[in-house]
Formats: C-alpha cells, sequence, structure tokens
C-alpha cells in the first residue's frame, strides 16, 4: 500500500438524481460503461451485450451470499424509535437467544442495560460497545431466529435510498430485487450489487456460450461499506467477513486459468476473496475462512483478469479497489463520462467491465 495516498484522491462530485432509488425495470437493461484498463477506452453498451466482451473458457466468478432482512424498528420502554441494522448473521441460535455487533440509530442515547421491543417474540437488550465501537445487542425471540427475522427485519437497503413513507409495494420490491438471482446462502447485510443485473435468461446464455459460471460466498458485512475516517488510507483498518470456496469452484477456476481462461470477478466482493487466497496460497482452494484484505492503488492482482462492478461512492473502499485495478485517472474519467451521459450510481445503479 502506498503510504502516501490520501482519501481526498479518490473524491468527485456526482449529482443527487444520478443515485439510482430504484432498481432498472429489467435486470439485464442497465446501462454497462466498458472500460480498458490497458488503454482507458471506453464503450457504452446495455448488460446484456457483455456476452460481446466474454470468451469461452472464460469464468465468471460470481458471490452467491443472500440478503437477510437485517434492519429492524423498535421501541425503547419510553417509547423512543430505534433502527437496528444486525451486521453479524447467526449459523445457528442456542437457546432462543443471540448476540451481534449492531449499527443504531435512535433520537437520543442508548445506555448498555437498555431494552428496545420489535414486536411480539423479539427484543433486544444494549450490551457494552464492542472493541471496534459497534454497539452490541443480545437478542431475545421465541422460535428460530430466521423465522423472526422474517416477520420483522426488512431489507438493509443504503441510507441513499430513500423509503421513508414509501408504500408496501415498493418494499416488496426492494425484497426481490435488492438480491440477486443466484442467492442460496443467507447471511450478507448488504447486497453483492454487480451481480443485481444478471437475469436466468442472460446466465443461461453465458453458459451455452461456454462461459464457465463459477459461485463462491462471501458474506457482506460491516467490512465492505465501513467509512473511511482517516485521511491516510493507510490508517484504515478493513473488518474481517466470512467466506466459503467450494472445491469444485477451486477446481474449475484453476483448471481454466492454467488453460488460459479470463476469471472474471463479479463485484468486488468476489475479487477480494480470490485475491485474498492467491496472496496465501498462490492459487484458490476449497476453505472456509476470514477476509480482511483491504486492496488499494499498488495492489499487485494475480488471479483476476477482469472484473464487473458498478458505479461507487467516493471516498469508499470499494473506489480504491477499482482504482487499483484499473488505476485511479481511468476510472475517474470513466465516472466523469458516465455522469455526464446520465448513468446511474450504487446498488441500484449501472454497471462496468473492467478488462
Amino acid at each position: 500500500m502506498d503510504d502516501l495516498l490520501t482519501l481526498s484522491q479518490f473524491d468527485f462530485n456526482l449529482p443527487s438524481h444520478l443515485i439510482a432509488q430504484e432498481p432498472c425495470p429489467q435486470r439485464d437493461h442497465s446501462q454497462l460503461l466498458v472500460l480498458d484498463r490497458k488503454t482507458g477506452d471506453r464503450k457504452h453498451q446495455l448488460f446484456n451485450q457483455i456476452i460481446e466482451y466474454l470468451s469461452p473458457g472464460d469464468v465468471l466468478v460470481v458471490n452467491d451470499t443472500q440478503v437477510i432482512p437485517a434492519r429492524l424498528e423498535g421501541k425503547k420502554r419510553s417509547g423512543g424509535r430505534v433502527e437496528c441494522l444486525i451486521l453479524n448473521y447467526p449459523a445457528l441460535a442456542i437457546d432462543e437467544t443471540y448476540t451481534s455487533p449492531c449499527l443504531l440509530k435512535a433520537g437520543g442515547k442508548i445506555r448498555p442495560g437498555e431494552r428496545i421491543y420489535f414486536g411480539e417474540g423479539l427484543e433486544g437488550e444494549i450490551l457494552p460497545p464492542s472493541p471496534n465501537g459497534t454497539a452490541l445487542v443480545r437478542f431475545r425471540f421465541k422460535g428460530l431466529f430466521d423465522s423472526v427475522l422474517k416477520k420483522f427485519g426488512r431489507v438493509p437497503l443504503p441510507p441513499y435510498i430513500r423509503r421513508d413513507g414509501c408504500d408496501g409495494g415498493l418494499w416488496e420490491q426492494d425484497r426481490k430485487r435488492y438480491q440477486t438471482v443466484y442467492a442460496r446462502h443467507p447471511g450478507a447485510v448488504a447486497a453483492p450489487t454487480a451481480g443485481l443485473h444478471f437475469s436466468f435468461d442472460l446466465m443461461a446464455a453465458l453458459k451455452d456460450k461456454g462461459i464457465f459460471w463459477v459461485p463462491l460466498t462471501l458474506h457482506v458485512g460491516y467490512g465492505t461499506f465501513a467509512p473511511i475516517k482517516t485521511e491516510r488510507i493507510a490508517e484504515h483498518k478493513m473488518y474481517s467477513e466470512v467466506y466459503k470456496v467450494s472445491a469444485q469452484a477451486a477446481q474449475v477456476i484453476q483448471e481454466q486459468k492454467k488453460q488460459g481462461g479470463r476469471i472474471i470477478a463479479v463485484g468486488t466482493t468476489s475479487a477480494r476473496v480470490l485475491e485474498y487466497q492467491a496472496m496465501k496460497y498462490g492459487s484458490v482452494k476449497a476453505e472456509e475462512g476470514e477476509c480482511d484484505l483491504f486492496i488499494t492503488p499498488g495492489f499487485s492482482f494475480q488471479m483476476i483478469d477482469g472484473l464487473i462492478t458498478n458505479f461507487h461512492l467516493p471516498r469508499t473502499t470499494l473506489i480504491l479497489l477499482v482504482s487499483a485495478f484499473a488505476g485511479r485517472e481511468k476510472i475517474l474519467k470513466a465516472y466523469q463520462e458516465a455522469i455526464e451521459l446520465n448513468y446511474r450510481f450504487y446498488s441500484y445503479g449501472d454497471a462496468m467491465l473492467i478488462i
């Protein structure tokens, strides 16, 4: 990592009307900016035309995590409203209790020992905060925690997507559309948004062309979207996130890489897992573990040859990663052109293919 990198180098102005509030009516009809990371050349397509830039033998590595309804709204005993975002998802909750780090939003202070009431059968007790400063909440519930979350929880949309006062139709749309069509393993508190553009029809067309479709799992958590609070980027600490790579996935990636197929990461989460393993092992292997890799300009990529990604917020770990892969100047020029052409930004926005 370059110790001289500063956060202000990765800032840009984005008109608020370009922040997508709803998904594209048809998943694979988002706009697609294709960026050549060597020359900086840019082309503009629809997302379903991405197939034209991929060849038989290429491997699309996708993150098949499933977003959980991690946003809870409750009240204190005093009646004050509290919004709670669960940051960890339990593999198993025993004795109808579960403790998780959470982000809390309330009108006043919330002190250890206070209780939050989310509905009949679910309440939380505030514990002393964790060492990293996030709140800790001990949940008590009846039945299975998964079922309780489905009953009381909502999709944890990013704060720049406004739903205050919206009708139930939009929330119901979010339950389906803030989720990839291939999501399989519950555990994420944010969507791997690059994958939102894929439809079943496009997936079938890609496979028919001889392009490999390989899932891995990284449960997107606080590490992906935690803000960078230091001007010197080197001082930022990345939180770890749980991942799993299957034996079959590792084998396909290894074999196609040896045979000259390009490894295309669908999203920054897939890219981080692949590069994390490449740093550890020189390749990809079957494993369950935790990834805290922080990729910034100057990073030496060993595994991925291409990246599909959305347009990210300024001053974040995500724009640092794409800048590391394509170059800061090329990324900022591409972003400026996307703004001029009215591309839609962030989670429900348009896409970029970097090759």
